[in-house]
């Protein structure tokens, strides 16, 4: 792979990471949050929607980040390589899967609204199954995905040095600690709107933010790309003999 196709690789998967951050700020639905959400969500349809629209945008780039970069990372190791690409695809399942739970919650928020039942027990329980269904996929599932998907990629980048290896060792130790944020919440140990859950995902929102600055401004190392690319060529000739 010449040096010119990497740059624009890897600047379209920088660019990639910075919609998916700013899709997913605009893909938070606070209504569905909120306590009283049984009311309040019927009231914000729109919201729904919007946040919902988002959150399918960040299907595309998810996928598409992985896409870019599989055909420089498999160059150094093809195995961790297609386990990138794998969880990757499976996040944008999951996050498909959240997009769908949000208007099941719009639409027993409308008939709670509109119900004149004295008994609301049920609208509760079927909604917190929901809005926990939500939880486990959005903030669970899909988050554990995503980052074993990049634990991988900075497992390779580590190795490789395409990039300053503070910046993967950073990412992979950023990774770690929003992992056991994941579980804290799939053990309800930690709801996901509290200071304790988003704190602790800060240093994977930063290194993420710096990551792709770097992606879009300098890209991976062309001196190292080139003994990849060398390196990959040998082996192939290798195999053919």
């Amino acid at each position: 792979m010449n040096t010119n196709t990497s740059r624009r690789s890897t600047r379209i998967a920088g660019i990639l990471i910075i919609a998916v951050f700013i899709a997913g700020i605009l893909s938070v639905v606070l209504p569905v949050e909120d306590p009283d959400y049984l009311n309040l969500t019927a009231s914000n349809q729109n919201q729904v929607f919007v946040g919902g629209f988002f959150q399918f945008l960040m299907i595309p780039a998810y996928i598409g980040f992985a896409l870019y970069l599989y055909p420089i990372l498999k160059m150094k190791n093809e195995a961790l390589s297609l386990g990138f690409v794998g969880f990757r695809l499976a996040t944008g399942i999951f996050q498909l899967i959240g997009m769908i739970l949000l208007p099941l919650i719009l639409n027993l928020s409308q008939e709670f609204v509109i119900s004149d039942a004295p008994n609301v027990s049920y609208f509760h329980t079927l909604g917190d199954l929901l809005r926990m269904a939500r939880d486990m996929v959005n903030h669970v599932a899909a988050i554990l995905s995503l980052s074993l998907a990049d634990l991988l990629l900075f497992i390779i980048l580590y190795r490789s040095r395409l990039v300053p290896r503070w910046l993967s060792l950073w990412g992979i130790l950023a990774i770690g600690i929003a992992m056991v944020a994941s579980f804290m919440v799939f053990f309800q140990m930690t709801m996901v709107v509290t200071p304790l859950y988003l704190s602790m995902n800060v240093p994977l929102m930063l290194q993420t933010l710096v990551f792709a600055t770097w992606l879009i401004a300098k890209g991976f190392d062309p001196i190292r790309l080139g003994q990849v690319t060398l390196q990959s060529q040998s082996m192939a000739a290798d195999s053919l003999q």
